[in-house]
């Protein structure tokens, strides 16, 4: 017990001092949680070289972390791109497996180790993406819905090939159903809990915090017990169990409490993930290493840039997604891992699986990083996936020869209260959003609409600036509202012009832009209730009139497929 404290402790210890500098040259964190395992395993001081410490902590890391990670896959939020999801993810997923195979076959590897090369470059890992995009308030974007869409469909079929990898060496159509049948039993043990089970549990349960997180932890643990029984890893099971409950009405309460253990553990994962690189026999694979690397960070990026073009997604949101998901799995590794158990692949495709991992983790967090000035840098070549799309001329409802006078961009969530607000007032505006399933919703109901992005100037010079009397943004986007401002003004100095901020500094620099007003969301939410706090206070009845018109709004905003 005092080992393993000690070993946990130094593991937070020398993170925190890297996160300090990391923090202070503003870089990403997670290579530095990799580098301080580095540093203290096997490969540096050699301060902790159990390996079985190392791959318990490594196993009950992940496991929390999963079990966070799926208390935030809302799948309500996906219904709006559940075509791309379902058909795209399979594509991609089957593209990258023989993907994978081919260059395996050209490679050297041969037999299950074959399989294995197609699957750990098949998937992404979910709780670094999810991670990443928490941490830039991004989850809810469009590309951020669409990354959570497709990893939880990966995480499905890593899922199923946990399970089918055991029957590799006695391969039969009646194993590979018992795999299958094992999933789809667990699946539905996990559904029929969070659907009839939970919900009874958990709402006797909310009248105490501390009996809810208790519970909500326990649901973790039984899980993960209930996953090895099925002959799964008890991080598929913490994962399965933070989905059952993530549709639940206390999954914020939850969610919040079990935040600063998502933050410990993501920490023991990733520093037990740089203890535990192996380097024994690296010249064998230094060529298998390059060149899977390569498919992972080019390869899959484009083809999956690729896809989201054919359903007619434009390239800013196709690169966004793309990049985001340009990583091997967690999952690769408990696969490789498990055949490595079974004997199917050697140590040092372990090895090989770990660096790839650790590889392709840290450049991914420097994609999303930088993901904005990559943007703005490839969008002229990523121009040529945009034209693969056959639908995007056809996304637009606009009359040619009729002026608009507000151009509104960004409908969903706060532009639809505002649309409403503009129709009452019988003003003439045309809308601009980036969500084709948004655009194909407005042209059925005759609503003047235009597929694009906002920071994009093709766009902006084909919806006749110079006529317009305001302008409202509702998309946070520092670059785009700059770029906004700076056009409009350019060619209508008149035009009143209404951005989007979550900063306050930013806001502040909008303001210096041009910006006649930015919206802070949360700051208006605020003022919007004191507002009504003071007309409460005076006349009681008016609280039951908006309880009655925001019930309203919501049931309207429920039936077009808002859920937040």
């Amino acid at each position: 017990m005092t080992n393993i404290f000690f070993d946990i402790g130094i593991m937070i210890i020398f993170a925190t001092i890297l996160g300090f500098f990391g923090r202070y040259l503003k870089q990403p964190l997670i290579p530095l949680y990799i580098l301080a395992g580095l540093i203290i395993g096997p490969l540096g001081l050699g301060w902790i070289t159990d390996s079985e410490v190392i791959r318990t902590l490594s196993e009950i890391g992940v496991a929390f972390l999963l079990f966070v990670v799926g208390l935030e896959l809302n799948l309500s939020k996906l219904k709006d791109v559940g075509r791309v999801i379902i058909i795209g993810s399979i594509v991609q997923i089957a593209a990258m497996f023989f993907v994978g195979i081919f260059f395996g076959f050209i490679l050297g590897f041969s037999g299950n180790a074959l399989i294995y090369v197609g699957l750990i470059v098949s998937f992404s890992s979910t709780m670094v993406v999810i991670k990443l995009l928490a941490d830039k308030n991004e989850l809810d974007t469009l590309h951020g819905r669409i990354v959570i869409g497709i990893l939880l469909m990966e995480d499905l079929f890593a899922i199923l090939a946990l399970s089918a990898v055991q029957t590799l060496n006695n391969f039969s159509a009646f194993f590979l159903a018992e795999a299958i049948l094992k999933v789809a039993g667990f699946l539905i043990i996990a559904y029929v809990c969070g659907k009839f089970v939970f919900p009874t549990i958990f709402k006797i349960a909310a009248r105490s915090q501390e009996i809810l997180f208790l519970l909500a932890i326990t649901v973790c643990f039984a899980f993960g017990m209930l996953s090895v029984i099925f002959g799964f890893s008890i991080a598929i099971g913490a994962f399965v169990a933070g989905v059952a409950l993530a549709n639940l009405p206390y999954n914020v309460e939850i969610e919040s409490k079990v935040r600063s253990l998502r933050d410990f553990f993501a920490t023991i994962f990733f520093v037990s993930l740089g203890m535990g690189l192996v380097l024994s026999g690296f010249k064998e694979w230094i060529i298998p290493l390059i060149v899977l690397t390569a498919i992972i960070l080019i390869f899959k990026p484009l083809l999956i840039t690729t896809i989201l073009s054919f359903f007619g997604y434009k390239r800013k949101t196709s690169f966004m997604t793309s990049t985001t998901l340009a990583q091997t799995s967690e999952f690769s590794l408990i696969l490789v891992a498990q055949g490595a158990l079974l004997g199917h692949i050697t140590q040092n495709f372990l090895s090989l699986t770990t660096l790839l991992a650790i590889i392709t983790i840290t450049a991914t967090t420097y994609f999303v990083k930088y993901d904005k000035g990559a943007y703005e840098k490839s969008k002229n070549f990523l121009q040529i996936f945009e034209n693969l799309s056959k639908t995007k001329k056809e996304f637009k409802f606009i009359e040619e020869d009729k002026p608009h006078k507000v151009l509104l961009i960004g409908y969903d969530r706060m532009g639809y209260s505002i649309a409403q607000t503009l129709k009452r007032m019988e003003k003439d505006f045309v809308i601009v959003d980036y969500n084709p399933d948004i655009i194909k919703r407005l042209i059925k109901h005759h609503q003047p609409c235009v597929y694009g992005d906002a920071g994009d100037i093709e766009i902006l010079h084909k919806l006749r600036l110079n006529q317009l009397e305001m302008v409202i943004s509702t998309i946070p986007d520092m670059h785009a509202s700059k770029l906004l401002i700076k056009k409009v003004k350019q060619v209508n100095s008149h035009a009143l012009i209404i951005v989007t901020s979550m900063d306050i500094g930013e806001s502040l620099e909008l303001y210096d832009e041009g910006a006649d007003y930015v919206i802070m969301p949360h700051l208006l939410g605020g003022n919007h209730v004191a507002i009504m706090l003071e007309e409460i206070s005076y006349n009681f009845d008016k609280l039951i009139e908006t309880k009655i018109a925001h019930i309203k709004e919501l049931n309207e905003r429920k039936h077009v497929h808002h859920h937040r």
